[in-house]
């Protein structure tokens, strides 16, 4: 939560909550450019602390709702915008938005506390009907994870889970010199456009493909496969499928055979995930669920 001061607040910023005084306005200015506004648009705006952008918003659009977890903040808001004509486009969320239902939306515009930066982008990206765009400002490593590519150092299993439902770009870095006081590390805005419509598989199984493939990303998928508690998950959700499709288990089964198997039909058990695209592991994905095996 990246935040002015309104120097008649007084307010003390609370860490926990990641708070930061952005002192350099041209930032705000780019990131609404960066957005495209339009004046029909609704904004979700996160951590608005004590209005600086949020003002900014509500005069290029039709309605901002705010969600502050800070009740300090949404006094200084609320005071901020009461007896103007943007009170009535004005509604304020008070809690923690990852346990938030969040309304319709056009835009996404975030300054966000870094500390819960992964949850709320797949709260966003999981989220329906569809938003046009998010404009979010992240912590520079936790951007450079988004939009990282196979091979690249930083690519990880949050790389590829975000780019299968969204495109991302790189918009601009801040220096940690922008804020007051400067926090530990650099920050960049980036720009989420979900895929609609979403990519045609159960978002649930690719998570768990991908999260046994990216535990040790260096390790060939084969390794991945032959852990002990990723062999008794698949046995257990072949069971279950069997079950669910009233198809007998075979009295000699032998999971350990059947995902080496479906690899090496694939030519896939040398492939290590840090190098693997969304073809490459959507294609791991079908060649398990044709045989009946499912990683949720």
């Amino acid at each position: 939560m990246l935040l002015y001061l309104l120097p008649s607040s007084g307010i003390v910023f609370n860490k926990d909550f990641g708070q930061h005084i952005l002192k350099n306005p041209l930032v705000i200015t780019s990131m609404l450019e960066k957005a495209a506004l339009r004046p029909t648009d609704v904004v979700l705006e996160i951590g608005p602390g004590t209005g600086n952008m949020t003002v900014k918003i509500l005069e290029k659009v039709k309605k901002v709702v705010a969600c502050e977890i800070d009740t300090r903040l949404v006094a200084e808001l609320q005071k901020r915008v009461q007896g103007t004509n943007m009170q009535p486009k004005l509604q304020i969320l008070i809690g923690d938005v990852l346990k938030t239902d969040l309304p319709f939306f056009d835009i996404c515009v975030a300054n966000m506390p870094y500390q819960i930066s992964s949850p709320f982008v797949f709260k966003l990206l999981l989220h329906r009907p569809f938003f046009r765009c998010a404009v979010l400002m992240f912590q520079r490593e936790f951007a450079q994870r988004l939009v990282a590519k196979p091979g690249d150092k930083l690519y990880c299993r949050l790389s590829i889970n975000t780019q299968l439902l969204a495109r991302v770009d790189m918009l601009m870095k801040v220096g940690k010199n922008n804020f007051k006081p400067p926090p530990k590390v650099e920050s960049s805005v980036v720009r989420i456009e979900p895929r609609n419509p979403p990519p045609p598989i159960n978002y649930t199984e690719w998570d768990g493909l991908t999260r046994i493939a990216f535990l040790r990303k260096n390790k060939t998928l084969a390794a991945a496969f032959k852990q002990t508690t990723v062999l008794a998950t698949l046995e257990d959700n072949y069971k279950l499928h069997c079950s669910l499709k009233n198809v007998d288990i075979p009295a000699d089964l032998n999971v350990k055979v059947m995902v080496e198997n479906i690899l090496e039909k694939l030519d896939a058990g040398n492939k290590r995930a840090r190098s693997m695209d969304i073809d490459d592991f959507m294609a791991v994905l079908q060649a398990f669920n044709a045989e009946g095996f499912h990683f949720s």
